[in-house]
């Protein structure tokens, strides 16, 4: 039940698929207006068709306290879709004989564990064994301090190899931050000026680049939290996550470099296909994203407060982009509305009627339930008249009541529906749905 961004978006039942001719941009208008006043979402979509701006909607503030609205420029942090930029930049090099896939990683960086067995490629497919210090309980403590090449190199060295290099995936940032330092290396450039000379000069992007102290001068945004009320979050110092995070950008820019990347402007065909070759569903800095059985590819992102997703789909040659400074809802969901309505399929406006309950009218839910079918208890409190859900080994989320025995986490797609006549609760979740029993009956 951990509140995150889905990997993909959508699975459907097959199905002929086709792209609305003229698909109505006021109901998706109206759909963000929803979202806007119920404060649901703050940011930016964008989508093309054949490099052309077909939608684009920005809602929201880039900065409440100073009541400033943000706007088609109004730039945010991308987070893990730098990834995507970063292996662009790899493959850039390696085209310009730079560099080779199947170097070790210590000719560059030998202090780091197993470096003698890790390729540059084991690297750009999350196949290293490094340890990601991004999923230490200390790191948020420090991850707003600026820190250098050799600080991180020292950090990534302390951490131990979780399996043999090359053997299986798992995602890790320390991945595409040592390949941004190779980069800087081999270049004698930084990233910041690799970034605009390889990829945003050549395409022509306006509002992207490396990204350092957030500036509303700039018209970039401040990323927020919502609990009762939107609040202003942490901001990442972005030495620390380089290649691996540290891009900011706009909804129509990144539509713009998809569409440079799977059009040859940027590199060619083969590393494109390089890029694209799979291994436990991952190619390099990119993955699969299907809509229906429309196969597209991209990334997701998240940051501090901001979310992020790219999705382009080769066959009918559209970009879909969403860059968020204020999520109170589900990512995936927003892009399933967004493409529904690009590829003329049916979605709804939600309806985020209040139901007002009573704390005494909690009393019923609170409790202990476990199912069969996952290896997990849900654990139910409350705090005054909100009802908190946790499951096993994960945070608490603030329910909203919705209807009658019905509550909502929308951040994450999840609906709980009970009966306290049977000590029963139905979880559901992208799809899937399970009965949990109460044990304390």
């Amino acid at each position: 039940m951990r509140a995150k961004f889905l990997s993909t978006l959508l699975v459907g039942t097959l199905c002929q698929i086709g792209l609305a001719q003229n698909f109505d941009k006021t109901k998706l208008d109206n759909y963000f207006n929803t979202l806007e006043t119920n404060n649901k979402f703050m940011g930016s979509v964008a989508v093309s068709k054949d490099g052309a701006i077909i939608y684009s909607k920005t809602v929201g503030f880039s900065d409440i306290e100073n009541h400033v609205k943000a706007n088609d420029t109004t730039k945010y942090r991308i987070g893990s879709i730098t990834k995507t930029f970063t292996a662009v930049l790899v493959l850039k090099a390696m085209e310009e004989n730079k560099i080779k896939l199947n170097e070790k990683l210590s000719k560059y960086y030998p202090t780091i564990k197993n470096a003698d067995k890790i390729t540059i490629e084991d690297l750009l497919y999350h196949r290293s064994g490094i340890h990601s210090f991004t999923d230490d309980e200390d790191y948020e403590s420090w991850s707003t301090q600026s820190k250098s090449k050799d600080e991180l190199v020292s950090i990534i060295s302390k951490g131990e190899s979780e399996f043999e290099p090359g053997s299986k995936f798992a995602y890790s940032n320390p991945n595409f931050i040592l390949l941004s330092f190779i980069l800087q290396d081999i270049y004698g450039k930084s990233y910041a000026d690799l970034l605009q000379e390889k990829i945003i000069k050549p395409i022509g992007l306006s509002n992207t680049y490396f990204g350092n102290k957030i500036e509303t001068k700039k018209n970039e945004c401040y990323s927020y939290s919502y609990t009762k009320n939107w609040s202003k979050e942490r901001e990442t110092n972005t030495s620390i996550p380089m290649g691996a995070g540290g891009i900011v950008s706009t909804s129509t820019d990144l539509t713009k470099f998809s569409e440079a990347l799977f059009s040859g402007k940027i590199i060619s065909e083969k590393s494109l296909e390089m890029m694209t070759t799979l291994k436990d569903n991952f190619g390099m800095g990119i993955f699969p994203l299907p809509f229906y059985e429309t196969k597209g590819w991209g990334h997701t992102g998240a940051i501090d407060g901001f979310s992020s997703m790219l999705v382009y789909f080769p066959e009918s040659k559209v970009s879909f982009a969403l860059t968020s400074n204020g999520v109170n809802y589900n990512n995936n969901t927003i892009s399933i509305a967004v493409l529904s309505a690009v590829f003329d399929k049916p979605y709804d406006i939600p309806d985020f009627k209040t139901y007002n309950v009573t704390s005494e009218e909690l009393d019923k839910y609170l409790g202990t339930y476990s199912t069969n079918d996952l290896p997990l208890k849900l654990t139910i409190t409350k705090e005054g008249t909100t009802l908190i859900a946790q499951a096993t080994g994960q945070q608490q989320l603030p329910l909203e009541a919705r209807g009658k025995n019905v509550f909502a986490f929308d951040r994450a797609g999840i609906v709980l529906e009970f009966n306290p006549e049977k000590k029963t609760a139905v979880l559901k979740q992208g799809g899937g749905k399970f009965t949990f029993t109460k044990e304390n009956k």
